[in-house]
């Protein structure tokens, strides 16, 4: 089971938090009046005050009422990360209708399949956003919410099988999104006059240098994903960040706006990092603004958090671990100065969560990651059985392969499904994986098993190489000469890229897919 220790909890703050019984719109409707004029969001020359945002999503939900959408009704959004998709998402909660999130990239038959899963009554594209608001006041309608209705039905990625849609309820998008911002700000949850959710930043400037209402940051997550929507969304705005846009990944002018911008914070999955750092102009920006460094997702490797430090010296780099069926997230290392932070792990269990891993009996063993907290989904969407597969007594089966150590701290071994078997034995292909990115010239690697019918499975690698000079016969024997003999590595193969979801999760059944 998880513990707690000093060297791991924020200095100052409880092991339980009091959370305010509050629907999802009362995160935008503090932010709004506490942040005023502060800018929330910009996209190229056009920006959206904290005010504004408030406004527009109150007269988005009005016109959503005005076209028949009730409280509970299920509201899809198409779209990409834009200054509309804030005003929609905090408008569908504001009406008490439910946010389904639908990847825009998605194919069209697999979208209109999703949507109507959901039994979504709209589908709101970014183009349609201006046409729904209505010309009313700019206060929300008065609507009663139900914080156990559902205030999301999000859908799993499907990096390992099929998609699934998550019942997350008000309570859980407003108990998660705390977690995080707390976590990361060192507050406490509090209500404005009007009931609105704000922070009560109770920790120093010393252990959080960075303060309410003055964080700057360049966003790629996708709002549709569930690390988008409260680590990227709501627990910025919680927090007053000034948040830039930026339509698609350009490590050159990333970096450009971070210098520019001052920005102090960095967040994103891995390969967001991989690219940064792959991209010559790292070594010549400035990068000193940056206080915090957080990635989710996926495992970040050991020497890229390695050369993230060296290239941000006041950042403190930590990685978290959640799922959408934890809403969002349930670990995260420590962000407070004094923290200990462990590389290679993905931090302490947070506020009100709890851990332990099934099939282990004590520290430092592997086995099944299974959570217990309030922020557990109620089940999936009308998969009964599914849903008794995964919620057990409370707690939920992750499928995630985990290690506690004796300090509390969570690393991810591997996904269970991706697990091999060699003649019998256990082969982690992340173990494989750190191995090959600590290799000169690989700038990404994965690894999956190859079917054989005499041994099970086969390991082997697809990697991304930073020069034409890269050998794979010299790859696979620095692997090689580092592990047992039924780990080794028996192919290596050169690719342009590895297919990631738009999360940024390897889609490990597209590689295994091009060896059959």
């Amino acid at each position: 089971m998880s513990v707690r220790t000093a060297e791991s909890w924020p200095p100052g703050l409880p092991a339980s938090l009091e959370y305010p019984e509050v629907p999802v719109g009362a995160i935008v409707a503090g932010s709004a009046r506490r942040y005023g004029d502060r800018v929330a969001f910009a996209r190229g020359e056009e920006s959206l005050t904290y005010a504004e945002l408030g406004r527009r999503a109150a007269r988005f939900a009005h016109g959503l009422r005005a076209r028949g959408v009730s409280t509970g009704d299920r509201v899809a959004l198409v779209m990409p990360n834009c200054l509309e998709y804030p005003v929609a998402y905090y408008g569908i909660v504001l009406a008490g209708a439910t946010f389904v999130p639908v990847n825009p990239l998605l194919p069209t038959a697999a979208a209109a399949a999703q949507v109507a899963d959901s039994g979504a009554v709209l589908t709101v594209t970014a183009a349609e956003v201006p046409g729904i608001c209505a010309d009313q006041p700019s206060w929300p309608p008065a609507v009663d919410v139900d914080l156990g209705g559902l205030a999301h039905l999000a859908y799993t990625g499907g990096t390992t099988g099929e998609s699934k849609g998550v019942r997350l309820p008000h309570r859980n998008v407003v108990i998660n999104s705390l977690q995080y911002s707390c976590w990361g700000t060192g507050s406490l949850p509090a209500l404005d006059a009007d009931g609105g959710l704000v922070l009560d930043q109770v920790g120093s400037d010393v252990e959080w240098p960075t303060r309410l209402g003055t964080a700057v940051a360049i966003n790629l997550t996708p709002w549709f994903h569930a690390m988008g929507t409260i680590a990227g969304l709501n627990a910025l705005v919680l927090a007053g960040y000034t948040t830039v846009l930026h339509d698609r990944l350009d490590p050159v002018g990333y970096l450009a706006d971070a210098e520019r911008l001052r920005i102090t914070g960095m967040g994103g999955a891995p390969a967001l990092f991989a690219a940064l750092l792959s991209c010559p102009d790292i070594y010549t920006r400035d990068l000193s603004s940056v206080q915090a460094i957080s990635s989710g997702a996926a495992p970040m490797p050991l020497e890229m958090i390695d050369r993230l430090r060296a290239l941000a010296p006041d950042a403190v780099v930590s990685e978290g671990y959640g799922l959408t069926e934890v809403t969002m997230g349930a670990t995260l290392g420590p962000v407070h100065r004094s923290g200990v932070r462990k590389a290679g792990t993905v931090g302490v269990p947070v506020f009100d969560t709890e851990v332990r891993i099934d099939g282990a009996s004590g520290p430092d063993e592997r086995g099944e990651v299974c959570i217990r907290g309030p922020q557990v989904m109620l089940g999936y969407h009308n998969r009964p059985d599914a849903t008794a597969d995964v919620l057990v007594d409370g707690w939920l089966h992750t499928g995630d392969i985990g290690v506690l150590d004796p300090d509390g701290y969570l690393s991810i071994v591997d996904r269970m499904k991706d697990m091999l078997l060699y003649k019998g034995y256990n082969v982690y292909p992340r173990e494989l994986e750190e191995l090959l990115a600590a290799q000169s010239g690989v700038l990404a690697a994965a690894v999956v098993g190859k079917p054989d019918t005499s041994v099970g499975e086969l390991p082997v690698a697809f990697v991304v190489p930073s020069s034409p000079s890269v050998s794979p016969a010299d790859l696979m024997s620095a692997v090689n000469e580092q592990v047992v003999a039924y780990k080794r590595l028996r192919d290596v193969y050169l690719v342009d890229s590895i297919p990631v979801s738009a999360a940024g999760k390897v889609l490990k059944r597209e590689l295994r897919g091009r060896l059959s």
